[in-house]
């Protein structure tokens, strides 16, 4: 075999490793919880009754679909509610660690290049704690009289406690501080390769800083304003620890009830169920937006 052969093969299989890893780590575990939604709950071990068993009894499973399962998900309040609730959550989440991201990220790939390094490390501090702690920590700052009651009455605001723990505000507080470092980097990484010349030729044409900014960096930062927003917008739609630690009875996300059907009630069909549906939920929005993506770029 000549060293071109041999280079051509080599190639192939590292580009076949994204392929092997999706498959192995997504696409088959998803035909798992796929097959387990379309199952019946079941009192055994595991805790459902699958309707087809292999792919000789596909073509029978096909033809007697079975959608009880996906139809109770749009039947009950409870679903399409958590689904609204918690898109409506992970949407704010979103919206708020942009409005306080993108002036930090902004800030550090501003600062001389030898803080830089320090400014990310600042970022980054928090992942070296446990996360589950650092919820907690929120627990004993939001808790009637606890750390925020003390410092505002050490500020001279003397009043009732605020009583922020146990709702949605401390739901927003939790998540927005816990993926704030997801949006700051993709940004950081987007504003640091920023060519500073272009702003200068802003400013050479007349260029207000507001314009320049709107005209020039907005733009220019765009990918990495998708790429944190993705990143934070995902996760925060399945958060459970959260929720389930800072709100209270009212804020029942989709995390929740999918915890509770899995482990409380042991419907594994049901919990497939909603899980599949989250999947499409979440993936379908960017499947869309890439090939919008990728369709302006050939136009281009």
């Amino acid at each position: 075999m000549s060293a071109a052969a041999s280079l051509q093969r080599l190639r192939r299989l590292v580009a076949a490793v994204p392929y092997l890893w999706l498959t192995l780590f997504f696409l088959v575990p998803f035909a798992i919880v796929l097959r387990m939604a379309f199952s019946q709950a079941a009192t055994a071990l595991p805790p459902y009754a699958p309707h087809w068993e292999g792919l000789a009894q596909l073509g029978e499973f096909l033809s007697q679909l079975d959608l009880a399962n996906f139809s109770l998900l749009g039947d009950d309040a409870l679903y399409w509610q958590s689904y609204l609730y918690s898109l409506r959550i992970a949407a704010l989440t979103t919206v708020f660690a942009l409005a306080i991201g993108y002036p930090l990220a902004y800030a550090m790939a501003s600062a001389p290049a030898r803080w830089r390094g320090v400014l990310l490390v600042f970022v980054i501090l928090p992942f070296w704690t446990s996360f589950l702690i650092r919820v907690y920590a929120w627990i004993g700052i939001l808790r009637p009289e606890g750390l925020l009651d003390t410092a505002l009455a050490l500020l001279g605001f003397e009043g009732e406690p605020l009583r922020l723990l146990n709702t949605e505000a401390a739901v927003l507080l939790g998540m927005v501080y816990s993926y704030l470092p997801f949006m700051v980097l993709p940004l950081f990484a987007a504003l640091e390769k920023l060519d500073r010349g272009l702003l200068e030729a802003a400013a050479d044409l007349g260029a207000t800083p507001v314009t320049a900014f709107l005209t020039v960096t907005l733009p220019l930062s765009l990918p990495g304003i998708l790429a944190g927003s993705a990143l934070v917008f995902i996760p925060a739609v399945g958060e459970f620890v959260i929720p389930d630690l800072l709100g209270g009875p009212d804020t029942v996300m989709i995390g929740k009830v999918l915890w509770n059907e899995f482990f409380s009630n042991r419907d594994w069909p049901l919990a497939s169920a909603v899980a599949v549906v989250l999947l499409v939920v979440l993936v379908l929005p960017l499947v869309l937006l890439q090939r919008a993506r990728l369709s302006r770029e050939m136009a281009a």
